[in-house]
């Protein structure tokens, strides 16, 4: 059986600035902001949350099926994930746009400041949930606008379990429509500054969130681990010390594949999570969001 995994494909070009932006930003001066970062690294990584998504899940020994688009210089990228052994039926090639950018940017505090340039992305709600019988499971992260409704509506039409994974796309979105998406999710995994800005724009806590149909609400708090939210009881998982701090770039990805890993074989959402912490230090030590490598002695005490 496949998890279906609906979200970006982008290339991120990664900085890292020997620096600490809030020693270069004046507040008092923001409304005439003009800023540049000398950056003396730089590097070209395959990213996307689709892309970060499926590489931990595969690695793990799952299934990933990604739906999602690339633009006329993808032909590499769709090269990589065949190269997988995935199934890429369901990655649509957009001619006339480029495939998504992002341009991040580094401190030393691994405070990041990103540029994200769409492209072919705003045409991926053109491709539709398939009648599949293999989909077991799904995702919704962050894609195009249109893309994300309409994929949400579509899983929850063909009743399959999904995860809902806003991330940076949640303010795209207003209380009503985040809704919706709750409505249909089967869980949500937020980080601790999203599910300040859900909350806030449903109107709600994520206790009373948690007390609902959602098998359960994710929260990540980075080194701290994470806590998961079940019928209004919070339940602290612990994080994982890593054993370097070199590029933070797609570690929620990383953490939520492993999330998924879980979800296929039908953890209870602790374990799940217990080992997204562990996934998510293991990336952290690694630059770009798909050259961690994962073997089956992590399993084998998951």
């Amino acid at each position: 059986m496949s998890t279906l995994i609906c979200g970006s494909l982008a290339f991120d070009t990664i900085t890292d600035f020997p620096g600490r932006f809030a020693q270069q930003i004046l507040p008092e001066q923001v409304h005439i902001l003009n800023v540049s970062f000398l950056v003396p690294t730089l590097r070209r990584e395959f990213g996307g949350c689709a892309g970060n998504i499926a590489y931990t899940l595969q690695q793990l020994g799952g299934t990933p099926l990604v739906m999602a688009a690339l633009g006329s210089d993808g032909g590499g990228y769709l090269e990589r994930l065949t190269g997988w052994g995935l199934d890429t039926s369901l990655v649509r090639v957009v001619d006339d746009s480029y495939t998504a950018q992002a341009i991040i940017i580094t401190d030393t505090d691994n405070n990041q400041i990103t540029a994200f340039h769409p492209g072919a992305m705003q045409s991926a709600h053109e491709t539709v949930v398939p009648a599949r019988d293999d989909i077991a499971l799904a995702i919704v992260a962050p894609d195009g606008r249109d893309a994300m409704l309409q994929h949400a509506e579509q899983l929850a039409a063909r009743r399959i379990p999904f995860v809902f994974d806003p991330g940076q796309g949640l303010p795209m979105f207003n209380g009503g429509e985040l809704s919706r998406f709750v409505e249909q999710a089967t869980w949500v995994a937020v980080n601790d500054y999203e599910a300040q800005m859900l909350c806030d724009r449903m109107g709600t806590t994520l206790a009373d969130l948690s007390r609902s149909h959602l098998r359960g609400v994710v929260v990540t708090l980075g080194a701290q681990g994470c806590d998961v939210w079940q019928q209004g009881a919070r339940t602290q998982v612990p994080g994982v010390a890593a054993t370097a701090v070199v590029d933070p770039t797609g570690c929620g990805d990383a953490f939520r594949g492993a999330l998924l890993y879980g979800l296929e074989r039908g953890w209870p959402l602790p374990r799940c999570t217990a080992l997204g912490n562990r996934v998510g230090a293991l990336k952290i030590a690694q630059r770009g969001g798909q050259n961690h490598q994962l073997d089956a002695a992590l399993l084998e005490t998951a």
